[in-house]
């Protein structure tokens, strides 16, 4: 583990001639909340892999503020690519989840010279009513269901402010325009988008636009009887699927 910019990374990196997986988390998430799912499948398919917790998740350093606009998660992409530059990664495969999944289409949109691939799980790419009623039922939940202790132990005392970030964001009406369909023609990669089919943020509108506009080879996965994410929920299905998918780049 190490710190760039306070953005704590965890990097493997076995293989000299092998592309390196760049996990990349959800709103709520961090390295740790990832548990084994990135060695898996950087065993599976021979690959390194990248992991990080974005500023203000995690064992990363505070943000100073939880105030975003709405390009928040295209400056989350403008990161990454510095972080795969610094580290001299020219052949990442993207996986993220949720926010993380839209912040690698946004990457791989941006600066398609240096994104192999990308799987996209439950990301998306506007906002839909289902998005903003999880999110008010998680708000009422946050309490009651003893969430915000159940995340301190990921985040410490951050967990205020990931949780607060998230929820008021997305809530506020001057979010509810938000869009990154632009930035699907200029994916050129290929693209593998898994949800589930019983997701509680988003509609499977969100992998069938995806998938009309991007340029690259384009795929999905929707497994039924599961929600937000499918990484966690079907670990096996999710695996083998991607493995598939890398080993045939």
């Amino acid at each position: 583990m190490f710190s760039y910019k306070g953005v704590m990374i965890q990097h493997l990196e076995r293989f000299h001639d092998r592309p390196t997986l760049v996990f990349l988390h959800d709103s709520l998430g961090c390295i740790e909340l990832w548990r084994d799912f990135p060695q898996k499948l950087a065993d599976a398919a021979d690959c390194n892999f990248l992991v990080y917790d974005r500023l203000g998740y995690g064992k990363s350093e505070p943000a100073s503020t939880n105030e975003r606009n709405n390009d928040y998660m295209e400056l989350e992409a403008d990161f990454l690519h510095e972080l795969l530059a610094e580290l001299e990664q020219k052949n990442a495969i993207l996986f993220g989840h949720s926010d993380g999944g839209s912040i690698a289409l946004i990457a791989a949109g941006k600066y398609p010279k240096n994104i192999k691939a990308v799987i996209a799980e439950a990301a998306h790419i506007f906002v839909e009513d289902i998005t903003l009623e999880g999110i008010e039922y998680a708000k009422s939940s946050y309490e009651s269901l003893n969430m915000s202790e159940r995340l301190a132990k990921y985040h410490g005392d951050k967990v205020d402010f990931v949780f607060s970030a998230w929820t008021e964001t997305w809530m506020k009406p001057e979010f509810h325009s938000w869009n990154i369909e632009h930035f699907l023609p200029t994916i050129t990669c290929p693209v593998l988008f898994i949800q589930g089919e019983d997701d509680e943020y988003g509609s499977l509108e969100q992998v069938n636009k995806t998938l009309e506009q991007v340029s690259g080879v384009a795929e999905k996965l929707i497994i039924p009887e599961i929600g937000h994410t499918p990484h966690r929920e079907s670990p096996k299905e999710v695996l083998e699927k991607s493995w598939e998918f890398i080993r045939n780049l």
